[in-house]
């Protein structure tokens, strides 16, 4: 079967479905109008959609072999959009500068080639329509609710589509080390004593303290990490008071520890909260931590990756390039599935050469090119069938 020729044949369809969820751009769990078009949309190409925990999975194929589970997230983030495109998000408050509302799109269009095509299928495909991955929440909350059971998944795929100036066609991985970094979000809240500005004897200042945990929290960086793995430390808010002439309760640092190794991570985790309530002690307040997000790095499995490139380079699509042993620093909740079942996770570029590729993902002016879409519909779809021919 040729995916990438019906690809191009439904490829206007991927994009009107991939601009209608762009326009209705949602975040964080709770995704209604995203998932009900999706579900909508799989009931139209003849399958049989169930929610799972927020988000939404249905089955094709023989429901009997090897179980491949293909991933699409479809959250948005919290931002105002200034792309200048037709179909931008309205409210003012959402927006797909992530790319996620093509993965949605290009999945769609994979269901419905592959439903086409069911009696190809030796085994059985299960999709994965996952809100939350910026929150850090979506992977988990479905794993929670039965995504990698019943049947139980054997292997899982996902792509993700990126901006910026590099012609459409590199798909990027890594079969050898880690592909994207861990992300411990983490919520310190410092209690002191309030008083008048004018009399800080009497009170435990917050904010003076919450300055020396930001300045301690540096050194574990700079004294503590090993230089040969890669550490980030970031406290990206700091908030505390409501006068000039008041010394408040309480001052809360939020922010986040990247690793792309799981020693360290754990490490830096555990002395991260160590620092905080040691430094409060010293200057006799008091400090309690909260972990927001918990994901470890993405590390694909190599022969699975090593699998599914062999694939992608037998299709039949125009300047399909690979690129491989990419990291980044970023972090990506399909790690969380990564870790129990063998995967691999690949960017597509969806960049333009010229002024419209010179903002990246998550940046309110990002675009992406629509040309992506059968190139990833049809890797799906292919890839899909091809795996499970090879593990009956």
């Amino acid at each position: 079967m040729d995916f990438y020729n019906r690809a191009l044949e439904l490829k206007d369809e991927t994009i009107q479905n991939r601009r209608n969820i762009h326009k209705n751009a949602e975040v964080g769990l709770d995704t209604p109008k995203t998932k009900a078009f999706v579900i909508e949309k799989l009931k139209e190409y003849g399958l049989e959609p169930e929610e799972c925990g927020y988000g939404v999975t249905a089955l094709l194929g023989k429901k009997e072999g090897k179980v491949l589970l293909l991933r699409a997230d479809m959250d948005a983030l919290p931002m105002a959009e200034q792309s200048g495109e037709e179909f931008a998000c309205p409210s003012g408050e959402e927006a797909h500068t992530c790319g996620h509302d093509f993965h949605a799109a290009m999945l769609l269009t994979a269901a419905k080639m592959l439903k086409e095509n069911e009696d190809l299928i030796d085994g059985t495909i299960k999709f994965m329509f996952q809100p939350a991955e910026e929150t850090f929440e979506g992977s988990k909350n479905m794993i929670e609710n039965g995504i990698l059971e019943n049947p139980k998944v054997d292997a899982a795929l996902a792509y993700h589509v990126s901006p910026g100036k590099m012609p459409v066609g590199l798909f990027m991985y890594n079969s050898k080390d880690t592909m994207m970094y861990s992300v411990d979000g983490f919520k310190i809240t410092i209690k002191g004593k309030g008083s008048h500005g004018a009399y800080p004897h009497v009170g435990v200042d917050p904010i003076n303290i919450g300055v020396h945990v930001h300045l301690a929290l540096q050194e574990l960086i700079a004294r503590e990490s090993d230089p040969s793995k890669a550490c980030v430390l970031t406290v990206g808010q700091f908030k505390a008071g409501t006068a000039a002439n008041i010394i408040p309760e309480q001052a809360v640092l939020q922010g986040t520890i990247r690793t792309n190794d799981n020693e360290a991570r754990e490490k830096l985790v555990r002395r991260m909260k160590e620092v905080a309530k040691k430094t409060a002690e010293v200057y006799n307040g008091t400090a309690e931590i909260e972990m927001i997000s918990e994901v470890p790095p993405l590390i694909c499995n190599p022969e699975f990756t090593n699998e599914i490139v062999s694939y992608m380079k037998e299709t039949n699509i125009p300047g399909l390039m690979p690129y491989p042993d990419v990291s980044a620093s970023a972090s990506e909740d399909f790690a969380v599935i990564a870790e129990k079942v063998p995967s691999t996770f690949m960017y597509l570029s969806a960049g333009y050469m010229d002024e419209r590729g010179e903002y990246p993902a998550h940046h309110p002016k990002a675009r992406f090119n629509e040309d992506v879409c059968p190139i990833g519909s049809a890797c799906l779809a292919h890839c899909a069938v091809e795996w499970l021919s090879k593990h009956k």
